[in-house]
């Protein structure tokens, strides 16, 4: 394992999204965050990734027979004529279509988000991990049923050498320089609170 896995910057031509079962019935258990911030969260990651041109990949679990549909928010802001890939299996890599998409990226550099944290994000991170791609955890745009197994999968995956960041450090290390003509967009998309005051006050002194 070496150095520069760690510290080679997320970029446009490098990165990619991979969002696992955002599903209803799924986010009825979470509980190590609350669901409307794992919401606005895993909404403001695909937003902006779409924004900074990284492809995304989405897909769900057993959705028609039991965790439900992603969830509603996440699939209005989805690109239309995204193909959401329903499977069987617990680790989404297992399934020939989520990595054959996941492949035709051409990406190095997967950002996962997943609900829960310690399956349906760990697996695929971990795994692909071992198949020389460089896997990162958005931890706060993940999701699970208690703290232990939060706890549990977080060390997991950092023992195989998976890359914790928040959803919003992504998109910007991505983003790269406040002075580019998509910056705006993509603070807009990610909805930080803090930023939407900030340009608050800035509008405030500009017309003062």
């Amino acid at each position: 394992m070496t150095a520069g896995k760690f510290t080679e910057r997320l970029t446009r031509d490098n990165a990619a999204v991979v969002l696992v079962d955002h599903q209803v019935g799924l986010y009825s258990g979470v509980r190590d965050i609350s669901v409307g911030e794992l919401k606005h969260n895993v909404v403001g990651l695909a937003k902006a990734a779409q924004v900074l041109g990284v492809p995304l990949v989405v897909t769900t679990t057993a959705a028609d027979s039991l965790w439900g549909p992603l969830i509603p928010e996440l699939a209005e802001v989805l690109p239309k004529g995204l193909e959401v890939f329903d499977r069987s299996t617990v680790n989404a890599w297992d399934d020939e279509r989520v990595q054959a998409a996941i492949r035709a990226t051409g990406r190095k550099k997967l950002i996962f988000a997943g609900v829960s944290t310690e399956v349906c994000l760990a697996f695929p991170a971990i795994t692909v991990t071992g198949e020389g791609f460089d896997a990162y955890a958005a931890v706060d745009a993940s999701g699970t049923f208690w703290q232990a197994k939060r706890e549990a999968g977080l060390l997991r995956m950092q023992q195989a050498g998976v890359i914790p960041v928040d959803y919003a450090t992504a998109m910007v290390e991505i983003l790269g320089d406040n002075a580019d003509p998509k910056a705006n967009d993509v603070y807009a998309a990610l909805e930080m609170p803090f930023a939407v005051l900030v340009g608050q006050i800035a509008a405030a002194y500009t017309k003062s």
